[in-house]
């Protein structure tokens, strides 16, 4: 049953368990995704059979795009008019806002933020907070800028890291337990400049005196903060410091998991945390449509480039990383690991590797499935990433209920009404179903 009442016919195929000009389509391997959310409009999602609206954001590929995953065929150059394009379309489409990847195979996630607020009106940017990169005070400095230049549409991330070989490169040589602790140290930092306070702190790995923010952000007490990880002490840190926690999209028995131990610890700290979830997207008209589109996306990999991919994310450190990498192996085979969510973008894409795949009220069912789990915020993409931002909005938004900002209504004859029949005869309307 939809939150509407109506009975949905779930479809699925489930089985048994260097310097690179675009355009170069994905980048294959380590790097260019290290997700976060945006605030939502409400807190609880679900009562009785009413789901509560959904916050869906879409994503902003600065490490490449295309038509296809791992090589260059059908790879589209990613350059600042086309991250335009996309940003404007998921602004006019209702999409809450966009995550911007960070990490080395990007373009700077603070940059390309500041570089569309003036072309686009009501969109969030999630951008990351890196520990050990730079001063928590700096940050917090950056922080209040952006959001108030952006008019409050400024969103944090934050991000330890999972590549050892990046992270030493950006001068940063502390192992995965000590990431974390000066994680901890950053935040505790970061939060109390950004909410005006003079902060003196003496940590193991960070310290400060006099730290202070003379120019506040536009959100009081300050913008809330997000962070992904599935280590036990990525959770202990999500359960003290953020507003929301966020996962990869596991199978919803795993990410069940996650949540509980997530809200145990929080309330042992007398906390509440949001989750939300980041997902790819494969929505067609029909299921055996979108099955044939997933794929086509992996239709030009052959095994020497997963293996290579599979052998470069080896090296971190990331549990989360891990997890992913554990749901197909390395193999096609069997890439449907829990029903409708494919596993094949993870076969060479690091950070998120899975997709939800069907038609509109499918893959509607499995997002409501993830939103019986406590899940209030939805951050989604596919390829490529602009005329997927149309084709999610237009075929599954009319069977979720997506919170989208209020805008000016229009008057007249307004789309979408498709082309005029003739030269004065409008199309028949469509009911959502």
């Amino acid at each position: 049953m939809n939150g509407r009442g109506e009975s949905i016919e779930v479809g699925g195929r489930f089985g048994a368990a260097g310097q690179l000009p675009h355009p170069f389509g994905l980048r294959i391997g380590g790097g260019g995704d290290f997700p976060g959310l945006h605030p939502g409009y409400v807190n609880d999602l679900v009562k009785g059979d009413h789901f509560m609206s959904l916050n869906i954001f879409w994503f902003l590929p600065t490490h490449g795009d295309g038509q296809y995953l791992g090589t260059a065929a059908g790879a589209r150059a990613v350059d600042h008019g086309y991250l335009t394009q996309i940003a404007q379309a998921a602004d006019r489409l209702g999409f809450g806002g966009v995550l911007i990847p960070t990490g080395r195979s990007c373009e700077d996630s603070w940059l390309v933020a500041a570089s569309l607020i003036p072309v686009t009106q009501h969109l969030k940017f999630l951008v990351a907070l890196r520990p050990g990169i730079i001063s928590p005070t700096v940050a917090a400095r950056q922080a209040a800028t952006l959001d108030r230049l952006s008019n409050g549409r400024a969103l944090f991330n934050l991000v330890t890291g999972g590549d050892p070989d990046e992270l030493a490169g950006d001068g940063l040589h502390l192992s995965h337990a000590e990431r974390y602790e000066a994680s901890v140290e950053f935040t505790r930092i970061w939060r109390r400049v950004l909410e005006g306070e003079t902060v003196d702190y003496a940590g193991k790995h960070i310290q400060v005196k006099g730290a202070k923010l003379l120019y506040p952000p536009l959100q009081q007490p300050r913008p809330p903060l997000y962070f992904g990880g599935s280590s036990d002490a990525a959770q202990d840190l999500a359960a003290e410091q953020v507003e929301l926690y966020l996962t990869w999209g596991e199978p919803p028995a795993a990410v069940a998991e996650k949540i509980a131990q997530v809200r145990e610890k929080a309330a042992r700290q007398g906390r509440t945390v949001r989750f939300g979830i980041r997902l790819h997207v494969i929505v067609r008209e029909t299921n055996e449509e979108a099955w044939a589109a997933a794929d086509r996306l992996i239709s030009h990999l052959d095994q020497d480039t997963i293996d290579r991919a599979q052998a470069s994310l080896a090296r971190f450190d990331s549990v989360g990383q891990q997890r992913m990498a554990a749901l197909h192996g390395g193999s096609r085979d069997n890439l449907e690991v829990s029903p409708n969510l494919w596993a094949g973008v993870g076969l060479v894409r690091g950070g998120a590797g899975t997709a939800l795949v069907g038609d509109g009220p499918t893959v509607a069912a499995r997002v409501k499935e993830y939103a019986e789990l406590g899940i209030d915020t939805f951050i989604f993409s596919g390829y490529p990433h602009l005329e997927e931002s149309y084709r999610v909005a237009e075929l599954l938004f009319p069977h979720l209920d997506v919170a989208q900002p209020q805008r000016p209504e229009s008057r007249g004859y307004v789309s979408p009404f498709g082309e005029m029949i003739s030269s004065d005869i409008l199309p028949k309307a469509v009911s959502a179903s």
